[in-house]
């Protein structure tokens, strides 16, 4: 029986269009049926509109039927998370603070994709203002739950077969964590890969843009493609990307030494994520080393939140001065502990910040990639919060590339993820090392 549409992969899709065994309209018109079926629960899109979806679908369509270069996500749909400029599409940036707010230009992702040929589905939901307060987004597994913050709607999207891809960002835990809890693929590139040109700026030393998909190659396509220099971006860097297509289907050309690190805060998962995390631990045995860290490490987390706060409040100083009123009380405490950060407590924590790369650098010598929880555990209920972010935190304040593949169950029958982490730019590395994981779990439970 022939699959429906909405269930291909991204990498399956592209391939479909390209042969001309689909076309562009008729995977786009599957994935509205799904949201059409699916999101009166889940609430996952903040702006979806159909007729102009299925506009760019027919122009895709146009275009390869005329015989011209097609790009490498040609006629796919794509969402995106609605802190990310769309010049055709409003940014509310998941506060009615900016209700009706509409971009003139789009973000530097967005044109690269265009550029690539997709297809802009719309955008999905974010907690308000991409940071801790949740909003309507349900989590497709069990709309009791969650579905993780900021990036909920990318998640919830991908993970009720509504869309293949999407793009969220991570200035803690906002991609790996949702990905997690929703039983996706989720991937954060090295810090300074892809453009924050024309995206919420919530932390100019902290803020990272990732992708959602249903298979490790999907994500690496799409990092792929919203990848590359843009000197507006005082983070990215002007050389090349690692490939991370051509990571994630190589082959290890050695065997692999992973390391799993025992943090403090690790008290902090829930029994069945640690059960799930010791079977994977057990099954790779000699592979990965445990180590226990330093207590040191802990205070990074400390560190994240100051550069956090501090830079929230500075980059925003205007939109909290001039809509207190409109801003939520889970947020109102934070930007009050932020406004009170001095600038020397500020510095000191970026020296910290600066040594914690330069620690990771050398760590990354002996091991390819760090083994390590995604999130404490399943999804919390909806209206609990979205999740506890300190399992990516010092990974996300050092800019090292992480990645959760989908690979556990809880004791509801919701996903737990397990995060690897690798050496900056060495992203294809990473993706390498991830692929030989998949392979070596499905053969070990074989």
């Amino acid at each position: 029986m022939k699959p429906r549409p909405y269930t291909l992969t991204a990498t399956e899709a592209v391939q479909a269009i390209t042969s001309g065994r689909l076309s562009s309209v008729e995977l786009v018109q599957s994935c509205l049926s799904r949201i059409a079926e699916t999101d009166r629960k889940i609430k996952a899109w903040a702006y979806l509109d159909e007729e102009l979806a299925l506009k760019q679908a027919s122009e895709c369509d146009r275009i390869r039927q005329a015989g011209y270069t097609l790009g490498p996500l040609h006629g796919v749909p794509v969402g995106i998370k609605d802190i990310i400029d769309t010049r055709d599409m409003p940014t509310e940036r998941g506060t009615s603070i900016f209700a009706g707010r509409q971009p003139q230009t789009d973000a530097r992702i967005v044109e690269k994709l265009r550029e690539a040929g997709a297809v802009i589905m719309g955008k999905t939901v974010t907690t308000e203002l991409a940071f801790v307060h949740a909003n309507e987004t349900r989590n497709p597994h069990n709309p009791d739950h969650s579905p993780g913050g900021s990036s909920s709607g990318s998640a919830a999207a991908v993970a009720a077969q509504q869309i293949p891809l999407a793009i969220g960002t991570q200035t803690n835990g906002s991609v790996i964590r949702p990905a997690s809890f929703c039983g996706t693929f989720g991937f954060k590139p090295t810090r300074g890969v892809i453009s924050r040109n024309g995206v919420l700026q919530t932390s100019v030393s902290l803020d990272q843009v990732g992708t959602f998909g249903r298979s490790l190659a999907d994500v690496a396509l799409l990092a792929d493609v919203i990848g590359g220099y843009d000197q507006s971006d005082p983070a990215s860097f002007a050389r090349a990307s690692p490939n991370m297509a051509q990571g994630a289907a190589a082959e290890v050309p050695v065997p692999l030494d992973l390391v799993w690190l025992d943090l403090p805060f690790y008290d902090r998962l829930a029994d069945d994520a640690r059960d799930g995390l010791e079977t994977v631990l057990d099954v790779l045995g000699s592979q990965v080393k445990r180590m226990t860290a330093a207590d040191t490490m802990a205070n990074l987390v400390a560190v994240q939140s100051v550069i956090h706060e501090y830079e929230i409040c500075q980059h925003q100083a205007v939109v909290f001065d001039t809509s207190w009123d409109q801003i939520s009380d889970t947020l109102k405490p934070i930007i009050a502990r932020g406004r009170k950060i001095s600038l020397d407590a500020y510095q000191d924590a970026l020296a910290v910040k600066a040594s914690a790369e330069t620690f990771f650098a050398d760590f990354f010598t002996e091991y390819d990639a760090i083994i390590a929880p995604s999130a404490a555990g399943e999804a919390p209920r909806f209206g609990d919060g979205t999740g506890d972010p300190i399992f990516c935190t010092l990974w996300t304040l050092a800019g090292l590339p992480s990645l959760t593949l989908p690979l556990l169950v809880g004791e509801n029958e919701l996903p737990i993820g397990v995060q690897l982490i690798g050496p900056v730019e060495k992203d294809d590395r990473l993706l390498r090392t991830a692929r030989w994981l998949q392979q070596h779990l499905a053969a070990e439970a074989a």
